[in-house]
């Protein structure tokens, strides 16, 4: 666990975010189980599982008064009038509701289980509004022992940016600013148990240098296991993954053939917010059973993820349905709830290592190493094997999948990706030569990297040209100004 002596740390500093600075390489590294010395399921007794998890985001806008940084949900306090802005209260609620409805489950003897996963963004933003009740409520069932088995936080992009078309020093940027965030917040010993992560928007990078840098990214912040959609992953072969209910083993290459892995529990395809508030995924865990996983019979995973707050599915129908499942399960033997690492922790106890699982990679890359010897292989000759492949299928794109695939990140976006790789690359050239920790701590650095990291959010590139692409213009002028002016 974490020694004593780390310094605590404020959650907001001069105004901002805490997100960088600090010294957790400590904290996330930790090693040891984190949920296995605590529950309260075995496995050999449970034939199939499901994990559900609840994405929550709003974006922060230059649209305060005199148009400061605030969140998206104040805004939608603030001008009611204004769209489906008339939400912001139900949104808020379900914020907090899990606060409410776990301790609720617990003391009425069910084993419930989710995972959570809150953009840094969201976070800052509920603070900013004076919304410390909603996080008080957060607190309670992350640090809380009596919940932790029940809860699972999934760490996230700070600023909910699209991996692929993030410019690749700023991953492990965004990476780390969550986590000091939510130490901050919830404190070291809760960040230490945070172990998988949520790529915003299912969003899985396909170019093999891209896809490398995030799985090393996430390794070297202590990260376990990737949620990753089904059909953002194939075989090695090129074909469809089979084994979508067993843990799998995500292999990333870069044009100079190294190579890393990561554990990837697989998303099926699907309405994912009706899935999740139905809860689904548990009616079709009772459908499954157990599979060989290696030497191993393993029970099969049943995984989704949706908006926690999104459309009147998640708003009205989801709290009964998540509270039925668990009344339901307590009084069945055989279907259980599950956390992600829990599930894995459990799993190896049983004898199955990351060794075991099935190997997968980022949808469309056997193209590319059908062309390239793998063992043999430069940045160069990959890039020609992308354009050859392109020009065979203009369709073939290497920008990464999400969550949907009729959705660009990229095209009809110039306007955002521009300015946002300028940014980028002022940012560092203006950074990189300064290093140290103590400038990493100082109020112009961290200034600077709000604003390069709030520009490489999705929404801005979501919802259309517009309002929101004015906004992601305004936040680049005012990142420019500041690295001009204080460096």
């Amino acid at each position: 666990m974490p020694t004593p002596t780390l310094p605590n740390l404020p959650e907001i500093i001069d105004g901002l975010p805490n997100i960088c600075g600090a010294e957790i390489n400590s904290v996330v590294q930790q090693s040891e189980p984190v949920f296995l010395p605590s529950t309260n399921i075995r496995l050999e007794e449970v034939t199939a599982a499901f994990a559900i998890a609840l994405h929550m985001h709003q974006p922060t806008i230059p649209a305060g008064e005199n148009g400061e940084l605030i969140g998206n949900l104040q805004y939608m306090f603030e001008h009611p009038q204004e769209g489906d802005n008339h939400n912001a209260g139900p949104f808020a609620n379900c914020y907090s509701r899990m606060g409410d409805i776990i301790p609720e489950l617990v003391a009425r003897g069910c084993n419930p289980r989710v995972m959570l996963d809150y953009s840094g963004n969201l976070l800052w933003g509920l603070r900013q509004m004076g919304r410390g009740d909603i996080i008080e409520k957060l607190q309670g069932i992350t640090c809380d022992r009596a919940y932790q088995p029940h809860v699972e936080w999934l760490g996230t992009m700070w600023s909910h940016a699209v991996v692929p078309s993030t410019p690749i020093p700023d991953i492990k940027l965004h990476v780390q600013a969550w986590q000091q965030q939510f130490a901050s917040i919830f404190g070291y010993e809760a960040l230490g148990r945070v172990k998988g992560f949520s790529p915003p928007e299912m969003a899985l990078p396909n170019h093999p240098d891209t896809l490398f840098e995030f799985i090393k990214a996430l390794k070297e912040s202590g990260y376990r296991w990737l949620l990753v959609q089904e059909h953002t992953v194939e075989t090695l072969e090129g074909q469809p993954i089979p084994e979508k209910y067993l843990p799998n083993r995500l292999i990333a290459r870069n044009g100079r053939g190294e190579t890393t892995s990561i554990t990837a529990l697989i998303k099926t395809q699907g309405s994912d917010t009706k899935l999740v508030g139905q809860m689904q995924p548990y009616y079709e865990a009772k459908t499954r059973g157990k599979q060989q996983l290696g030497d191993i019979e393993v029970p099969s995973l049943v995984t989704q993820i949706g908006d926690g707050e999104n459309g009147g599915v998640m708003m009205n129908e989801f709290p009964p349905a998540f509270q039925q499942a668990w009344q339901e399960i307590a009084q069945n033997q055989g279907v259980v709830g599950i956390n992600g690492t829990e599930y894995l922790e459990l799993i190896a106890a049983a004898g199955c290592e990351p060794e075991n699982y099935p190997p997968c990679q980022a949808v469309g890359q056997h193209q590319i190493w059908s062309r390239v010897d793998p063992d043999n292989c430069t940045p160069a000759a990959v890039e020609r094997a992308i354009a050859c492949i392109k020009e065979d299928n203009p369709n073939y794109h290497i920008e990464g999948a999400s969550w949907t695939n009729s959705i660009s990140w990229v095209k009809g976006y110039e306007n955002v990706l521009g300015p946002m790789n300028q940014l980028s690359a002022m940012f560092h050239e203006k950074i990189d030569p300064l290093g140290g920790e103590k400038f990493t701590q100082s109020s112009e650095y961290r200034q600077a990297l709000l604003y390069n990291l709030l520009l490489q959010t999705s929404c801005f590139r979501y919802w259309g040209q517009g309002t929101w692409t004015d906004y992601a213009r305004e936040i680049y002028q005012r990142g420019e100004s500041h690295l001009r002016n204080a460096f």
